[in-house]
């Protein structure tokens, strides 16, 4: 196959990329400010232990989820430079009927500060809820959300085509703080570009390219209930089934199995 070049011309740099197949690899890094520091392309036939933890869990542990969390592959592959995260049926019952992957970088890789990008394409149908975010590294001694909460993508399938991008803070506990929905066509369809810019003085959002930007939270007088962000971060990835907000208009249970794909995850810093 030819292999082509595509420049991405963004605030913050130029990067170049080589696309073979339909994997897009980095080629050069040509940037006055911003560098790659990290990434996993998803290459080899399995989950890169270094990266990531599988959390494992019972349904309902959060948000009245009903997917159980669990290590078993057929919840998710790696192939062909692709992380595949699905959610099955595997009973009548609807709490504990489903199994699902949520993986976590916690203790593994987690950053204070840059641009993160996840290329990934959604599932589809009611009850399907999967997310690309972070959390604050001091959860387990500060609790949530005073961690803070960056979900960078969320998507729930009776929402079709849209896109969310959330903050979460102790200013309105278990509340979402800076909510954005963003009509995304072919979310379902085509790989997209999720990502953000975060600074010391604003978390930005944007898709597919960082002139795109679609959310951006930044409060002027920051105090530690309305800004957990000057702390390391970590990344999950997950897909969730039904719940608080995922099963709020029900969970289409003809639909299973359904497959969340990421192309990478990249992270890169001012140098």
């Amino acid at each position: 196959m030819s292999k082509k070049i595509i420049l991405l011309a963004s605030v913050i740099g130029l990067i170049a990329f080589e696309s073979c197949s339909n994997k897009k690899k980095i080629v050069e890094i040509s940037s006055p400010k911003y560098e790659l520091v990290w990434a996993d392309e998803f290459e080899g036939n399995n989950v890169n232990l270094d990266n990531w933890t599988f959390e494992i869990w019972d349904a309902g542990k959060v948000n009245n989820e009903w997917q159980k969390y669990v290590e078993d592959t057929d919840n998710y592959k790696v192939q062909n430079g692709i992380l595949a995260i699905t959610a099955t049926k595997t009973g009548e019952n609807k709490k504990g009927g489903y199994t699902s992957t949520r993986l976590s970088s916690l203790n593994k890789k987690e950053f204070k500060y840059g641009r993160i990008e996840f290329r990934a394409k959604m599932p589809n149908g009611k009850g399907t809820w999967p997310a690309l975010w972070m959390l604050g590294s001091n959860r387990k001694e500060v609790g949530w959300p005073k961690c803070g909460e960056i979900d960078i993508m969320e998507y729930v399938g009776y929402q079709p085509n849209t896109i969310h991008t959330n903050i979460h803070t102790q200013n309105d506990y278990g509340v979402t703080n800076n909510k954005v929905a963003i009509n995304t066509k072919t979310a379902e369809e085509e790989f997209h570009i999720y990502g953000i810019i975060w600074t010391a003085e604003a978390i930005s959002f944007y898709i597919d390219s960082p002139h795109n930007i679609k959310n951006t939270y930044a409060p002027i007088e920051k105090n530690a209930d309305n800004w957990a962000y000057s702390q390391p971060f970590y990344l999950i990835m997950n897909f969730a089934v039904g719940g608080a907000w995922g099963g709020v208009q029900g969970v289409d249970e003809t639909i299973w199995p359904q497959t969340m794909e990421v192309d990478y995850v990249r992270v890169y810093q001012l140098k």
